[in-house]
């Protein structure tokens, strides 16, 4: 029997599970609502239910649980300190799994467990310094460095979307300012789109033509008429990536990564995203620090963080 571990990637409205052996293959995927207005507990025991279907199987050596979750995470317990998307404060995710399924449990940030993938079995494999950048509704990322994820000195390190890039730039949701998510993240993409279409209708008419109303204006829209040429959309999303660019510079100069990885929803709107990202570091970046650089796609897409949690909790056993 192959040695598997499971690995969960818990968002706010689903949570995947999935069960991937040491190869990085997967043998199993599914999908379920995560309901967290109902509680940590009881998310807690849909992750049980789950689980045990997969126990109850003969077929695979089950050694681990991994589980990727966007928030604070305390290394050594496990304890969720901070989750946003699902309203988490200091919940003993660890322990609680664990006293329950009796398998060795390892949590991780949800970014953090997709850059362990993307390193293990995707775009970064064989490479000992690399930083993956997601760029999807918000932005995060994950760092190896020496062979190892970098998890700072209180397990935050990776936090990219919190760079400052505009010193006096439009507020984030950490209530700092200048954040490149406040800028380049697909919530600050659609936000930014309202407030304009809000202060001239008459420019944003693409944008009103798509949406019923200037609630429903989201990220894809605005990247879609950037892309067919409509001003408004253009600005947004120069502004998006001019931003995100700066902040790729920020990168390279500071941890010097062998491969910057670059993923995400935002990404595959804006198809000449990564080459106006290798055209920014080259011209901005210390040539020092990018002579060797690599500039990639992800390639794990969705399973990226099921993989990595799942990897993640099988190298800690």
């Amino acid at each position: 029997m192959n040695e598997c571990a499971i690995g969960i990637d818990l968002g706010g409205t689903k949570i995947k599970v999935a069960l991937v052996d040491r190869s990085g293959q997967i043998y199993y995927n599914q999908k379920i609502p995560t309901r967290a207005e109902l509680g940590s507990q009881s998310v807690i025991q849909a992750i049980v239910q789950e689980v045990a279907k997969l126990q109850s199987s003969k077929e695979y050596q089950i050694k681990a649980l991994g589980i990727g979750v966007a928030g604070q995470i305390e290394a050594d317990s496990g304890i969720v300190k901070f989750a946003p998307n699902l309203k988490w404060h200091n919940v003993a995710l660890k322990s609680g799994l664990y006293h329950q399924i009796h398998l060795p449990v390892a949590v991780v940030d949800d970014v953090k467990a997709a850059a362990y993938g993307e390193w293990k079995y995707g775009a970064g494999k064989g490479c000992s310094d690399l930083v993956c950048m997601f760029i999807g509704t918000g932005i995060g990322g994950g760092i190896i460095a020496n062979g190892k994820l970098f998890g700072g000195g209180s397990n935050t390190a990776g936090e990219i979307g919190h760079m400052i890039v505009e010193q006096n730039g439009p507020e984030c949701t950490c209530g700092n300012w200048g954040c490149v998510e406040a800028i380049g993240g697909g919530w600050a993409i659609a936000k930014h789109a309202k407030e304009m279409v809000k202060n001239d209708r008459q420019a944003g008419q693409y944008l009103l033509d798509c949406c019923q109303s200037i609630d429903e204006i989201t990220a894809a829209h605005v990247a879609l008429g950037a892309q067919k040429g409509d001003p408004l959309c253009q600005k947004v999303i120069g502004n998006a990536v001019n931003a995100i660019v700066a902040c790729s510079v920020n990168i390279v100069n500071v941890l010097n990564p062998i491969k910057l990885i670059v993923g995400g929803g935002v990404v595959k709107g804006i198809p000449h995203l990564l080459d106006e990202i290798r055209k920014g570091i080259k011209a901005r970046a210390l040539a020092a620090a990018c002579g060797n650089l690599e500039v990639v796609d992800a390639a794990l897409g969705d399973n990226a963080g099921v993989v990595g949690a799942a990897t993640y909790a099988l190298d800690q056993v």
